[in-house]
């Protein structure tokens, strides 16, 4: 069903009635007018995805910014707007957040481990500037998950397994429960159709069996609270497919034997009520042993705050109940969204929701103290994924620790020193091995002594990336002696290689152009093999570090390629080591390798079986890659001269040189030059831009040689 301006205008304003409307309705023009042409892949205007992006977002009642972005969120993309003309109209937060989006969406989340890492580190310092952003592609996820069946097969299973691993825990961290369990069964759906049938037919098998359990316990639930005296609603649901495959996968049962399978929730008047419900309840059924959690004395990180138990309903059935106030319960749905949500037409300042700021800082900080690419994965992973719970130090503070975690983790989560010296552990007043698991309400003492140091077999026994980066970081410090005197010995014989002397200057030169601390940390790494005397002696004397008899062969340049695949260079981008590149397979012509953002690649979007992931090899390459550069010069006597030793002088060969045009001021003429990767490129353009005779310079790309390329058949 297509929305219109006027439907989307009522939705806004059903919650906020002082919005803009003029500003609403000039974005859906905008937007409309932009995509103009566009289509789905179902066939639909392509306008009709960023409304329904919209629509879901009014639904958590969100302000005009937001909505307003979700209605040009594809617009810098895939468009002819750009970001000043956005800002024009719309104004500089608007284009903040549409730019934000579009990075968003550029970015691979389910690539290579390292890329992987590099680009989650990209969506929290986008979630740390405005957290709206990820709002906006949450939704934008979501409707594409809703709209999926129109896109091929192998794309469906890639985008819901993207889905499942990132999208829906960073919805259910963000306290947005609702979105996680649709994202989830949306994603369910594609991966695992057959058994979400299973579980579908099964409920209906139930249901021809027990009539409508969710009616009946609601109805008996309502009775025992008129009894009580207490005002609340209370609502009953079967629980998503998803959600009980993982039950049963968890707990290792058949469906027959699963409890849970319904949810109910009662939303009361007060705080207080909220226990009067539960004292109720539990005096009417039996309390399942160690399902209840009081999530409203201890709040979850992003505000979330129930009541949560399981009792034995009727014919000894298990029933989950949650328990909230009208206010908790806009927090348990919106989440860390709550903050901009509106409530009568005004922003609402509800008491429970958490500051993003402070949210998004506590999660980044907690986040960005790992060191490296794996370290930094399993940080991010644990803290989307984990469940927590709760212990107490000896005084009684609260300690948060994701499930799974060590008395080891506690002692770190109070502070470095306190896990450095830990020798052992007491819960609740018993010696306990320092691997043991927590469990909720836990009363942990963490036993220290002077002289004790971290153990390298502590790694496999915390949990949390702060206690894993600290442990790491101080048996890095134990040996960084050894290290740096190793790293001294290194560095002085490769320095003599080339002729030259290890100053301490040099090293503290090199060291900040590397981006480390100091010459001390430099040494320490070379002792540790993190880096090479060889990677100083190329930061500092480029020139020296290049061996003409170390060069990687061109015919073997590319990794990713079968054995004995030959390849080509793509003529229409010219791509050099050092650039992200694409192949794509020819019949009779080996791989024919393109730079990413090839225009030519549109071309076999609908042929992912012929696209194959290649790389540069990262060693040093000969001066065999032609690139054409596009120049415009002076026409004065020796200038052309001049410009071709500038050339020669950067260690680059002129190949060809061919006139475009001749005008009495100014000659335009494109130039073939080899070159060994795309830094010695920057270096050849950035001598020649700096030459006061050269008035332009670009790399030349011809679409027309493109054409020939594509003729042959995969």
């Amino acid at each position: 069903m297509s929305i219109d301006a006027d439907d989307l205008v009522a939705l806004v304003r059903n919650y906020n009635p002082k919005t803009d409307e003029a500003k609403l309705r000039a974005a859906y023009d905008y937007g409309e007018r932009m995509h103009e042409g566009q289509t789905r892949h179902s066939g639909e205007p392509y306008f009709t995805h960023p409304v329904a992006v919209a629509a879901i977002l009014t639904e958590m009642h969100l302000d005009d910014a937001t909505i307003i972005t979700a209605l040009l969120h594809d617009t810098i993309e895939d468009t002819r707007s750009t970001y000043s003309e956005i800002s024009g109209y719309f104004g500089k937060e608007v284009a903040e957040l549409v730019d934000g989006v579009t990075k968003l969406t550029n970015l691979q989340l389910s690539s290579t481990e390292t890329k992987q890492a590099e680009n989650f580190r990209k969506l929290f310092i986008a979630m740390s500037k405005d957290l709206r952003v990820i709002l906006v592609k949450l939704a934008d996820r979501l409707h594409n998950m809703r709209t999926i069946k129109s896109m091929r097969p192998e794309k469906q299973v890639q985008k819901a397994r993207e889905t499942m691993d990132i999208y829906a825990p960073l919805a259910g961290r963000m306290g947005m429960q609702w979105m996680r369990d649709e994202l989830e069964d949306l994603s369910f759906r594609v991966l695992n159709p057959e058994g979400r049938n299973s579980i579908l037919r099964r409920f209906i098998t139930l249901q021809r069996e027990t009539g409508d359990v969710v009616q009946k316990i609601t109805g008996d639930m309502r009775k025992e609270l008129e009894k009580a005296g207490i005002e609340a609603d209370v609502y009953g649901r079967a629980k998503k497919p998803y959600s009980i495959w993982r039950k049963m996968q968890e707990k290792d049962q058949g469906f027959s034997r699963l409890s849970d399978i319904y949810g109910f929730r009662v939303i009361t008047r007060s705080e207080a009520d909220c226990y009067g419900v539960l004292g109720a309840i539990h005096q009417r059924w039996r309390a399942v042993p160690g399902r209840f959690k009081d999530y409203i004395s201890q709040p979850k990180s992003n505000g979330y705050r129930s009541i949560h138990t399981t009792v034995s309903g009727r014919d000894g059935k298990r029933v989950e109940i949650q328990i909230r106030t009208r206010e908790m319960h806009e927090v348990a749905e919106a989440g860390v969204a709550a903050h901009w949500a509106y409530r009568d037409g005004q922003r609402a300042e509800n008491p429970f929701a958490v500051d993003p700021a402070e949210w998004i800082a506590g999660l980044t900080e907690r986040i960005e103290s790992a060191e490296d690419h794996d370290e930094f994965l399993e940080h991010v992973k644990m803290e989307m994924y984990s469940d927590q719970v709760f212990c107490f130090t000896p005084k009684g503070e609260v300690v948060k620790l994701p499930r799974g975690a060590t008395p080891l983790d506690f002692a770190y989560a109070i502070h470095t020193r306190i896990g450095d010296s830990c020798v052992g552990a007491k819960v609740d007043g018993i010696r306990v091995p320092l691997w043991t698991r927590l469990k909720n309400g836990q009363s942990v003492e963490i036993i220290t002594a002077e002289g004790q140091r971290p153990q390298a077999t502590w790694i496999d026994i915390v949990a949390t990336g702060r206690a894993k980066a600290a442990i790491r970081r101080s048996l890095r410090d134990e040996d960084r002696e050894r290290f740096v005197k190793l790293g001294k010995e290194l560095t002085r014989v490769a320095f003599e290689h080339v002729g030259k002397r290890a100053t301490e200057k040099a090293l503290s030169t090199a060291a900040r152009h590397m981006g480390l601390s100091d010459s001390h940390e430099l040494l320490a790494q070379i002792g540790s093999a993190e880096l090479t005397a060889r990677d100083v002696i190329s930061t500092l004397y480029p020139d020296l570090a290049y061996r003409p008899g170390e060069e990687i062969d061109s015919a073997h340049a590319v990794v990713g390629l079968e054995r004995e695949q030959g390849f080509q260079r793509a003529p229409c981008c010219q791509p050099v080591p050092g650039e992200r590149i694409v192949g794509i397979t020819f019949r009779g012509k080996g791989v024919i390798i393109h730079t990413i953002d090839c225009a030519a690649l549109e071309e076999y979007e609908e042929q992912p079986g012929r696209w194959v992931d290649l790389r540069w090899h990262s060693g040093q390459h000969q001066p065999a890659y032609d690139v054409s550069l596009d120049l415009t010069i002076s026409n004065d006597a020796g200038v052309l001269g001049r410009l071709c030793t500038q050339i020669g002088e950067q260690g680059a060969n002129i190949s060809d040189l061919r006139f475009l045009d001749r005008k009495p001021d100014f000659y335009r003429l494109i130039v073939d030059i080899d070159l060994r990767d795309i830094e010695h490129l920057h270096a050849v353009m950035l001598a020649l831009e700096a030459d006061s005779d050269v008035a332009a310079i670009s790399r030349h790309r011809d679409p027309a040689r493109k054409v020939h390329m594509a003729g042959a058949k995969g």
